[in-house]
C-alpha cells in the first residue's frame, strides 16, 4: 500500500495567498520527484474544541486558518528517497521562498495507509 506524510499548520490568514503560491511551486517538486499525490486544504468548519481539536493541536491564534495536507508515495523507501532530493533541491532554498507560517507549531508525520476505499 501506499505511503503519506500528513501535516497540520497554522497559517496567518493574511498569508494564505503566499502559502498557496509556495505550495503551488513546493508542490511541482515533489511531484516532479516522484510523488503521486500532493494536497493542501484549507480549514473551514475547524471549531476550537474543549480538550482537542486541530486548531488546539498547532495553537492556532485568531487570525490564522488551519491548513490540513498530506503527500502520497507508492512506498516508504520511495516518500524517504523523494523527501531526500527534495530538500537537495535549490530551487528551495535561499530567501525566496520564506515560510509563510511558524513551522515551530507544524505537526507532521509519515503513515502507512491502512485502507483506501
Amino acid at each position: 500500500m501506499s505511503y503519506v506524510d500528513g501535516f497540520i499548520v497554522a497559517v496567518p490568514k493574511a498569508n494564505v495567498e503566499a502559502y498557496k503560491k509556495f505550495s503551488t511551486f513546493a508542490g511541482t517538486i515533489w511531484k516532479e520527484y516522484g510523488a503521486l499525490e500532493y494536497v493542501e486544504c484549507i480549514g473551514d468548519d475547524v471549531p476550537y474544541g474543549e480538550l482537542t481539536s486541530f486548531p488546539r493541536a498547532v495553537q492556532a491564534k485568531e487570525d490564522e486558518v488551519v491548513v490540513f495536507s498530506w503527500i502520497v508515495y507508492g512506498s516508504r523507501r520511495e516518500r524517504d528517497d523523494i523527501n531526500a532530493k527534495v530538500m537537495e533541491d535549490p530551487r528551495l532554498k535561499g530567501d525566496r521562498w520564506q515560510m509563510p507560517f511558524d513551522g515551530k507549531r507544524m505537526i507532521y508525520g509519515g503513515f502507512e495507509m491502512l485502507l483506501k476505499l
